[in-house]
């Protein structure tokens, strides 16, 4: 062969560097070796072939990650990846490794890389701490986005609080959350237990960064890519725009009282550290301080609620709740987002097919997962999980940590029927009423609440 032959790559490769260090970019990887990395955790091989960096899956060994040895704050990063159908594998960011936290197991941000039939890829997962905290179940665009069998272009916006993603210039990530500022970033070769796993590659290459003037940088924000914030008790400004409020201010009673007083509950409750929490009493039903309820009434809206759970606990959301219709002893009615530990509470064995499980429509419609996300995406007991619900018109959905569970029509004949054969059945249009209260259930249980916010349609 002729001496171009030798000669051109390395031209490409200085060009290409030079390019990167013009525009304010450098290459996080040198195409020759890992010497600005060092391998954490699993022993996965990680190898050096034509100027990438492959990642070989190994048996019987944790996650592994090759880390950076620089720790990153603020940054742009692009990368292109191909992987192996069936083996999953992620980019970490901001993330850190510390011998007092799970014996220095890597935690912290990963963009998603994988071929499931979930299509997730892109999305934003907490390794190693709270889990998804972006699937794709609410972007069906960036779904589409990763190609399976083919290299892929990914972009990691990380400024601020805002963390977004793009696959192959389509917006999968949306994400608000400032749990952790800066840390390493690291690439993964996931954790297998089949045999017929072992030996399959993930590839990057092309892995650059850019750490200044990054607002100039920014890619357009998709604004059908929904924006899923984890800011504590506070709104962000796109929040703001698009008519979201605060349902509970983090720290007073104001806009909210007993279900069935005209004031709030003087015991049962407490407040602190912007957390909403109603104390144990023995799982008496409104017993206690009993439920309490919004002051304004709703029809059609969104409602966002994080909620922590003691062991064994049961409680609920409630909206389109009358007050009048039960003065006795026991909560007040209306539609119910149940919240219940599952494993240890035996109401999760009533009802019929596991309708008063969490996530339920309580004692109506049982929780399921509507992708294939392999079931609920329930983060635990003594985890925040977030409720969601969404009413418009007789449509409602509930969703769990941003999965969709459980979808119908509160006018239709099938929901009728179902709450004939149900203990609302002795309730005269139960169900039906135009608007009502939201409430938040005293089951005698100890349920956190926090970050309760609402926009109305």
């Amino acid at each position: 062969m002729s001496k171009q032959t030798i000669i051109l790559p390395v031209f490409f490769i200085l060009f290409s560097f030079t390019a990167c260090a013009q525009d304010g970019w450098e290459m996080l990887f040198n195409g020759k070796d890992f010497s600005n990395f060092q391998q954490l955790n699993g022993e996965a091989t990680y190898k050096v072939e034509n100027g990438e960096m492959v990642g070989i899956s190994k048996l019987n060994t944790p996650n592994s990650f090759l880390a950076t040895k620089k720790v990153y704050s603020d940054f742009i990063l692009e990368f292109e990846v191909f992987v192996e159908n069936g083996l999953n594998s992620g980019v970490q960011f901001r993330s850190l490794s510390k011998a007092d936290y799970q014996n220095g197991r890597v935690h912290g941000y990963q963009c998603e890389i994988e071929t499931s039939p979930r299509k997730w890829a892109g999305g934003i997962y907490d390794e190693a701490r709270r889990d998804w905290l972006y699937p794709l179940s609410r972007n069906p665009k960036g779904q589409h986005a990763f190609v399976s069998g083919e290299w892929n272009h990914y972009r990691i916006e990380a400024i601020g609080a805002d963390i977004r993603t793009w696959i192959n210039g389509i917006q999968c990530a949306n994400l608000v959350d400032d749990l952790t500022a800066e840390g390493f970033i690291a690439f993964q070769v996931h954790s297998i237990g089949e045999k017929e796993q072992e030996g399959k590659t993930v590839r990057w290459k092309n892995i650059k960064i850019k750490t200044t003037n990054l607002e100039a940088s920014r890619m357009k924000v998709d604004l059908d890519v929904p924006e899923i914030s984890y800011l504590n008790n506070q709104l962000t400004e796109n929040e703001k725009r698009r008519g979201w409020r605060l349902l509970w201010d983090g720290k007073s009673t104001k806009g909210w009282r007993g279900a069935k007083l005209d004031h709030f509950p003087e015991k049962g409750w407490v407040m602190k550290e912007g957390i909403l929490t109603v104390l144990p009493s023995g799982g008496a039903e409104s017993r206690n301080g009993g439920d309490i309820v919004t002051i304004d009434t709703y029809s059609d809206f969104e409602l966002s609620v994080d909620f922590k759970i003691s062991e064994g606990a049961n409680s609920g959301i409630k909206y389109f709740v009358d007050p009048e219709l039960n003065k006795g002893e026991g909560s007040a009615i209306g539609l119910e987002f149940q919240i219940l530990d599952d494993d240890k509470h035996p109401d999760a064995k009533e009802g019929k097919n596991g309708n008063r499980m969490v996530g339920s429509l309580y004692d109506l419609i049982r929780a399921e997962s509507f992708t294939n996300s392999g079931g609920k995406r329930f983060k635990g007991v003594g985890a925040w999980n977030n409720a969601r619900i969404v009413v418009h018109g007789g449509k409602v959905q509930h969703w769990l940590n941003n999965v969709l569970v459980v979808e119908f029509d509160r006018h239709s004949q099938i929901f009728k029927a179902l709450v004939e054969k149900s203990k609302y059945e002795q309730w005269e249009n139960f169900g039906q009423l135009p608007e009502g209260h939201i409430l938040l259930q005293d089951h005698g249980d100890e349920v956190a609440f926090r970050n309760i916010k609402i926009r109305e349609f």
